[in-house]
């Protein structure tokens, strides 16, 4: 049995060919890839169907005021969760592509603009109305629930699939 020095001081083993083939490891990452671009447009919509099943018992314990601002929370937050993914998508292609057309700043500036704008708008809410401002702290929890939604989807696709 090797220790740990041991192990990362030998050199490296060389795999035989057939293992190496390009062609092979191109098209697995390409259905890996494919599997999970398809996720976040399932998550935006877990996000809207769950704001509208929802919006049900925010009437019930926050009365019309409070189902107002938790139909403003979730709005925001399915506006703020499209803008993370464009953003984490651009500064992943800035980091990858150094040819890339966006600029570093403006993709940092995004990110610092859009929470700044969810402060602003919860601060509106709460000077107004406190009930409003408990229904917009749940419809910004509503992509919680969008992600458990599809962690629970992916466990039910891997469990079918193997």
């Amino acid at each position: 049995m090797m220790n740990e020095r041991e192990h990362f001081d030998r050199p490296a083993e060389i795999l035989p060919a057939e293992t190496l083939d390009e062609r092979t490891i191109h098209e697995r990452t390409f259905d890996e890839l494919s599997i999970y671009e398809r996720i976040i447009p399932r998550v935006l919509r877990n996000m809207l169907v769950a704001g509208v099943l929802l919006i049900g018992p925010a009437i019930w314990f926050y009365r019309w005021a409070g189902a107002i601002g938790f139909a403003f929370g979730v709005a925001v937050s399915y506006v703020n969760f499209r803008s993370l993914t464009r953003g984490v998508e651009g500064l992943a292609d800035r980091i990858v592509n150094r040819n890339s057309r966006e600029k570093g700043g403006r993709i940092i500036l995004r990110f610092v603009v859009r929470y700044g704008l969810v402060g602003v708008a919860a601060y509106a809410i709460f000077k107004r109305s406190p009930l409003a401002f408990r229904g917009f702290l749940w419809g910004l929890c509503v992509p919680v629930a969008a992600l458990m939604a599809e962690a629970v989807w992916e466990g039910y696709a891997a469990f079918r699939r193997g």
